[in-house]
Order: structure tokens, then C-alpha cells, then sequence
């Protein structure tokens, strides 16, 4: 039987923890020791080398109680956004959330504490499984380094559990875009601007004038862009001879999102190209691939039944971010997005909901047990 208050006292333990992207080595300090105590083996990788990160994932291992029954992969990501240090929660009623000036951190360690609840009633209760593989993942928040640096030599799922979701148990993501990050520099011609602004090269105005003739926002149903920062000039008096634009795109569809990369460029190329010495740089980073589930694959279909057993309605959802299950889908590993009991992430405003997070603990153990055939 899953205590809600257990479940809430190691989420307030859990979430007290700073752990902002790339400085995760308390909390993965506190986990990894809640996982061998569990019996599990644990290991870290070097995913967080390249970011220059304090640590590595944990990637951890039940052993299955039985033979031919499929390796399951559970995953939820360490990391949080800020403001994050500091986190201190409150109770209203069923509602989590923080005291006002910091997240609350539900995003994601709602999804570790459900994980760690579940792995303790799997335990404890001695239910047949096949091999359980535990992947907490480090910087999820800022490009999903952690799913990116896994060693994926150490793994072998037949599909993953990602709890990384929204509010109602029993929802599935099933459907995630594709997204890239844009940087555009112009570079203009510097000059004073009260003394000789005609010899200058305006960076900033020729930017200005290239995103007014932008699509941007919700352009159809499966894609989206944004500008979402601008930076240039050295001084009000001074003709800017930089400006740098960071945006993003994304899409479900990989032709709808490569057209929007081009009308963005040419965007940019035909405001520079009408000013004689202006020049144009850019660089375009895929951040993750889209993937698409059906109802009839199997890590859906166990989902779904799972929920079912338990009275909870079913409901598929398509994504609009990127998360680490859109890296496991690119690597060849099916994942779901399920629900945790979190609502508005990355916001002062954030919550989470007790009741919920203990039905979706109840959840991934029923899970379990219909991936054993049972």
C-alpha cells in the first residue's frame, strides 16, 4: 500500500535539494543512495562532461524475477529551472506549490519521488517483473544533455516510462516536434551617431526590419517559432555594428519545419542583402527529433491498460516541447510521457497535486505488473 505522506515527505526532502541543470550532485547524492538501499545497482555515466556538469546520470538495475519478460526502462530527470535554490513548499489542502519566490520543483521530482515509490511497492510486495532499468537524467532543462550523454551501451529496455508529464493521471504524451535553435548575427558598421550616422551600418534596424516580415507564433497546427532574444550595440551614441537573434522553431512535420528554418534565413538574408557591406552569419543546432506513438504500440498499449485497471481515464496527448523521451524515441527505444500530479512548471505559480502524484506511483506499478503479463 503506497503512503501519501511517505510520498510527500521525501518529495519535500527531494525538492529542498538545489539542483538547478548542471549542479545535480546533491540530489544525486541522496537518490543514488535511496537506490541501493533498494537493492539496486547503480552507476553513473560521463554525460555531464562535455556541459562541464558536477555529475553524471544515475542509471540503476532491479534484476528480473522471472525469465523472458521485457526490460523496462523508468526515467524522470534530477534537474530543475530557476529560480530554484532555495525551494521551500507549502500545503494547501491536496496542493503543493512553493512559498512564492522560487518553483516549486515538481518538474521534474515529482517524477523521481513517483519512481522511487513504485520501485519500493514492486519491492516490497515481491511482484514478478522483468529487469527494471532506472535512468535519472541530469540538464534536461537546458537541451536535454543528460538523454543526449547517456551510455547507452549499459542499457537495453524494451521501452521506457518517462514521468515527466502534466496534471491528470492516466494522460500519455504520445507525440512530441521536432525542434532547432537558431542564432542569426548581423554585422553591420559602427559610426557616431550624432556626428556621421550615415557612415554606419545600422545592425539592429536591418534586425527589426527583417522580423516584422516574419511568420511567427502558432503557424498551423503542428508548428511553431519565436524570437526570443535580441542583444547588440555598445552605447546609445554609437551606430550598433552587431546585432545577435536567438529564436527557435518547431514542428511535428520535419518538411514544415526545414520551410520555416528557410523563411527565417531569408528573412534575414533579404533585409542585409539590400544594405552594401552588411553581412549575415547563422547557425542552426537540431534539438531533438519528433516522434509519434500509436495507440497499438506495445508501451502504450501497457500504459493504457494499467489505467483502465485502475478507473482512470485514458487520454493521449500531443505534445507541443521537448523531452528527454524524444531522444530514447530517436535512439530506438519506444517512450511514453506519462503524468506525474504536476501543473504550470517553470513558474512561481507551480503545483502538484499529492493525490495525484500517489495515483501515478499506483499507476507505474500496475504498469509493471501488466509488463509481466499480469
Amino acid at each position: 500500500m503506497i503512503d501519501a505522506q511517505a510520498m510527500l515527505r521525501e518529495f519535500d526532502e527531494l525538492i529542498s535539494i538545489d539542483s538547478l541543470s548542471g549542479e545535480e550532485a546533491a540530489v544525486a547524492a541522496v537518490v543514488e543512495a535511496k537506490l541501493s538501499a533498494l537493492g539496486l545497482v547503480v552507476q553513473r555515466d560521463r554525460a555531464h562532461e562535455p556541459i562541464g556538469g558536477q555529475t553524471g546520470n544515475l542509471i540503476a538495475k532491479l534484476p528480473a524475477t522471472a525469465p523472458g519478460l521485457p526490460t523496462v526502462m523508468l526515467n524522470a530527470h534530477l534537474d530543475t529551472v530557476g529560480p530554484g535554490n532555495g525551494i521551500r513548499m507549502e500545503c494547501r489542502g491536496d496542493q503543493l506549490c512553493s512559498v512564492g519566490d522560487t518553483i516549486l520543483g515538481a518538474d521534474d521530482k515529482a517524477g523521481v519521488t513517483v519512481i522511487l515509490t513504485a520501485l519500493r511497492e514492486v519491492v516490497a510486495c515481491a511482484l514478478p517483473h522483468g529487469e527494471l532499468q532506472v535512468v535519472f537524467t541530469i540538464a534536461e532543462e537546458i537541451g536535454l544533455h543528460g538523454a543526449h550523454g547517456l551510455d547507452y551501451s549499459l542499457l537495453s529496455p524494451a521501452y521506457a516510462l518517462v514521468f515527466d508529464g502534466g496534471r491528470a493521471i492516466g494522460t500519455m504524451t504520445v507525440a512530441a516536434p521536432s525542434a532547432a535553435k537558431l542564432t542569426w548575427r548581423i554585422r553591420g558598421l559602427a559610426a557616431h551617431a550624432g556626428v556621421c550616422p550615415e557612415k554606419g551600418i545600422n545592425a539592429i534596424q536591418l534586425a527589426a526590419q527583417a522580423i516584422a516580415t516574419m511568420n511567427l507564433g502558432r503557424l498551423d497546427h503542428e508548428t511553431t517559432a519565436n524570437i526570443g532574444e535580441i542583444s547588440g550595440g555598445t552605447a546609445r551614441n554609437i551606430v550598433p555594428e552587431l546585432c545577435e537573434i536567438r529564436g527557435e522553431a518547431r514542428s511535428h512535420d520535419e518538411a514544415k519545419l526545414q520551410a520555416q528554418i528557410e523563411h527565417m534565413h531569408r528573412c534575414f538574408e533579404q533585409a542585409v542583402a539590400v544594405v552594401p557591406g552588411a553581412r549575415l552569419e547563422e547557425e542552426v543546432d537540431s534539438s531533438y527529433r519528433s516522434f509519434h506513438l500509436s495507440e497499438s504500440d506495445e508501451v502504450v498499449r501497457v500504459g493504457a491498460l494499467a489505467a483502465q485497471r485502475l478507473g482512470l481515464p485514458v487520454k493521449y496527448e500531443v505534445g507541443g516541447g521537448g523531452s528527454d523521451a524524444n531522444i530514447f524515441n530517436e535512439r530506438g527505444i519506444p517512450a511514453v510521457i506519462c503524468a506525474t500530479g504536476a501543473c504550470d512548471p517553470h513558474s512561481l505559480t507551480e503545483t502538484c497535486s499529492l493525490s495525484a502524484m500517489k495515483q501515478s506511483a499506483e499507476w507505474l506499478v500496475e504498469m509493471i505488473r501488466v509488463s509481466a503479463g499480469g
